[in-house]
């Protein structure tokens, strides 16, 4: 057993009886798909009114303990985030903004009701994930470690309330590519269904988001596509963001534009980082509504030559093809575009520690 100090918290690592074999691991390694399998470890801290955020171990990783009652299997008090570590061209390890992950997450915490962590602590668990699995970075092109770190509320009670005890986890998960068809660019379906309403959670990242997308998702997947599209609320016109990812548009003129974040919209990380990356190029963002009436006229007129998807896991994929109920169209030549191809080159150059950092977003371990 041992020690590991941070400020205002104290990580115990806990011995692992059965970590995984060489030989296993390396199976594993070989093709390790997206969030199929897991590492040795987890972290965990509790919380507690009146005790605050304490007991924080790096532990084998294993079931959760829950009562019947816990609080996060009746009201859905649960929320989560994603980010990488990433192997550096010297060979190092690195994080890519995961301060931003941990004031995202405390955003979507108070959204949630739920207690804040504070973001040094969530960053320092984040380093002792990579630290005690850094034997499970995939080889593979693109390889990448993903983490997840996510907080449930565990009180037992049926009182429809704030629960009293939560605990704070990070499980990691060897990666490779996210999207499995291997084309160029990929096809979204227009869902009829709804992601996020004004004054709701869309906004944050919570487990109950991403389980009323499952259903449009499915009937995306059933249809041939990748992905879905969600349009707003309110007049169902507007283009918000797809299952997990946000959306860019790209002019004829070289500018760029993206829906604003209003509130039913997740605040993407990637999503901030490609627009300062564009800006770092002299282009011209412009974040605004955009219609999906407006998408299907400009592709159709050559004002819109690219279009792409960005977010943690699938870091940035063109969109070739977008189908609905009332037809369909197909962006540029159905490819990736240039300027699409070049952003997210810059930003995988920057996360693996091949070109220089000006914003200081890698946090080398």
């Amino acid at each position: 057993m041992a020690t590991i100090a941070a400020e205002r918290l104290t990580f115990t690592r806990l011995p692992h009886p059965a970590p995984a074999s060489a030989d296993a691991r390396a199976a594993v390694l070989a093709n390790p798909g997206f969030g199929s399998h897991f590492t040795d470890h987890m972290i965990v801290i509790d919380w507690s009114e009146g005790r605050g955020w304490h007991d924080a171990v790096i532990a084998p990783r294993g079931p959760i303990a829950l009562d019947p009652a816990a609080a996060v299997l009746h009201y859905a008090q649960e929320i989560f985030e994603g980010l990488k570590a990433y192997r550096q061209a010297d060979g190092g390890i690195a994080l890519f903004r995961p301060e931003a992950n941990a004031a995202r997450f405390n955003a979507s915490a108070t959204r949630l009701a739920m207690p804040r962590l504070p973001e040094d602590i969530f960053v320092e668990a984040v380093k002792q994930i990579v630290a005690a699995d850094k034997d499970w970075f995939p080889p593979v092109e693109g390889g990448s470690l993903y983490l997840r770190p996510f907080m449930i509320a565990t009180e037992a009670f049926l009182g429809v309330r704030p629960a009293k005890e939560y605990k704070f986890i990070i499980i990691a998960s060897p990666a490779g590519n996210y999207f499995k068809s291997g084309a160029p660019a990929v096809s979204l379906w227009v869902s009829e269904y709804t992601r996020a309403a004004p004054g709701g959670t869309g906004a944050a990242k919570c487990g109950g988001n991403y389980a009323a997308s499952l259903v449009p998702t499915a009937e995306a997947f059933a249809r041939g596509h990748d992905q879905v599209l969600f349009l707003d609320a309110a007049e169902h016109k507007w283009i918000e963001e797809l299952g997990g990812m946000n959306l860019f548009f790209v002019m004829a003129d070289g500018s760029i534009v993206t829906p604003p974040l209003t509130g039913t919209i997740l605040p993407g990380i990637t999503r901030e980082s490609l627009i300062a990356l564009a800006r770092d190029e002299g282009l011209t963002v412009r974040e605004e509504r955009y219609s999906l009436g407006q998408w299907r006229d400009d592709t159709t007129s050559g004002q819109l030559v690219e279009t792409f998807a960005c977010g943690t896991a699938a870091v940035v994929t063109p969109v070739g093809k977008v189908c609905g109920e009332d037809g369909e169209f197909t962006i540029g030549s159905g490819g990736p575009g240039q300027l699409t191809g070049k952003l997210k080159a810059r930003l995988v150059a920057i996360q693996r520690g091949e070109a220089p950092d000006p914003h200081g977003w890698v946090m080398k371990l």
